[in-house]
């Protein structure tokens, strides 16, 4: 899945009010960024590389194995498939919204 359509997942996934009340971000690397928007009314999701409540370093095939189910996100933190900074209760509420 390329950034494109792991943008539109996720905006389809977080729809107008997804109760994040922050803004998280997924950062990929040299495949670019996903910043999910929960302060907007509506919700937003945007590729701008922005400063966010958390940001989460990912492979983009870890991401996709994520927003699909096929990673869990207790195992893929545990096992450091993924990296947390900022406010880490942002990123318990995702589960949530994916």
């Amino acid at each position: 899945m390329d950034m494109p359509s792991i943008t539109q997942a996720m905006r389809d996934k977080m729809g107008e009010d997804s109760g994040l009340n922050a803004t998280l971000k997924f950062d990929c690397g040299e495949d670019g960024v996903v910043v999910l928007d929960g302060r907007s009314s509506p919700n937003r999701v945007v590729n701008d590389d922005i400063d966010a409540d958390c940001t989460i370093k990912i492979s983009r095939t870890n991401l996709v194995a994520l927003m699909t189910g096929q990673m869990d996100p207790t195992m893929g933190f545990m096992t450091g498939k993924f990296k947390v900074s900022g406010d880490m209760t942002v990123a318990l509420k995702l589960q949530r919204v994916l």
